[in-house]
């Protein structure tokens, strides 16, 4: 059974290790480079509060991760937010996108957030499938912007419209 809850110092040598590996097989992030644990200890101290940080353990490992970032510095964007997630390779198909994206959504709904974006590159179905499951709509395409694995990549944009409600503030 899929365990979730907000992740812990302890998990970021696993979340490290799923995010290198996917520097390093995947477009689904735009880092060439693999990080070291001191770079994504800053990464990691820049979640809590209002933007949280959840791990997905299966079997004794953390076999994924997901979290909300801000969307923009501006103070107009402070209620819309960007979600990422990342699941080990050892771990897909396996139910695992699902249970992290239910509960940072939830996260995301009872956080007040009015707005979730995700962005996903041209060609990661897995992740398009995903996020219509949850709701998401396709709100816009940046062709090429990307330079990875000696192709350009194109970056689509997925909206989630959250807490619709018409409020001041």
């Amino acid at each position: 059974m899929v365990n979730i809850r907000e992740a812990l110092l302890r998990d970021l040598p696993a979340i490290l290790d799923i995010y290198n590996d996917a520097i390093k097989t995947l477009t689904a992030t735009f880092d060439l480079e693999e990080q070291t644990l001191e770079e994504r200890k800053v990464w990691f101290e820049k979640y809590g509060a209002g933007y949280p940080l959840i791990v997905a353990k299966l079997d004794g490992k953390v076999a994924g991760y997901s979290c909300l970032s801000p969307f923009r510095d501006k103070a107009a964007y402070s209620r819309t937010v960007e979600l990422s997630l990342y699941i080990s390779s050892e771990f897909r198909g396996q139910g695992i996108g699902n249970a992290l994206m239910g509960d940072i959504l939830k996260r995301a709904a009872d956080l007040g957030y009015h707005t979730v974006i995700s962005s996903i590159t041209g060609g990661n179905e897995a992740s398009v499938k995903l996020h219509k499951k949850f709701g998401f709509e396709f709100a816009g395409n940046f062709k090429e912007v990307g330079y990875k694995f000696n192709e350009w990549q194109d970056v689509h944009f997925y909206q989630l419209m959250l807490n619709t409600e018409k409020t001041k503030g």
